[in-house]
């Protein structure tokens, strides 16, 4: 059974396979960055334009809300650490710019799953 053009045997877009690529890179860069204000951040996803000309990096971190500024400056000073491990490890003919944003969906989840558990414990479910 011969296969469509395009299938090309990948199960996902490449901005996508880019993207978790990225994801990687920049999580194990923060792991050897020795910047205080990024111990405890978590990259959780990557997402990268289909033009690999911007990626919008989400992250979630252990100071929450709160941090999320510090967070975004600290990870600006190290863009061009995190850009060159990228350019290091990647086959691509550009790297993308990155964008530092905190995860809110992820955020909205956990309350959602707050909710839910107050509710239940409440209603004397737990």
């Amino acid at each position: 059974m011969a296969r469509g053009r395009n299938s090309g045997g990948h199960r996902y877009p490449r901005s996508a396979r880019v993207g978790q690529t990225l994801r990687e890179i920049v999580a194990e860069e923060l792991v050897r960055i020795d910047d205080e204000q990024l111990s405890f951040v978590t990259v959780t996803s990557v997402e990268v334009d289909n033009e690999l000309n911007r990626a919008h990096v989400y992250f979630d971190s252990l100071a929450g809300e709160d941090g999320d500024d510090d967070i975004v400056e600290a990870l600006d000073r190290h863009r061009s650490r995190l850009q060159s491990a990228i350019a290091k490890q990647i086959r691509a003919k550009k790297t993308p710019i990155l964008d530092f944003r905190p995860d809110i969906a992820l955020r909205s989840a956990e309350r959602i799953d707050d909710i839910l558990r107050e509710d239940r414990h409440r209603r004397g479910e737990a």
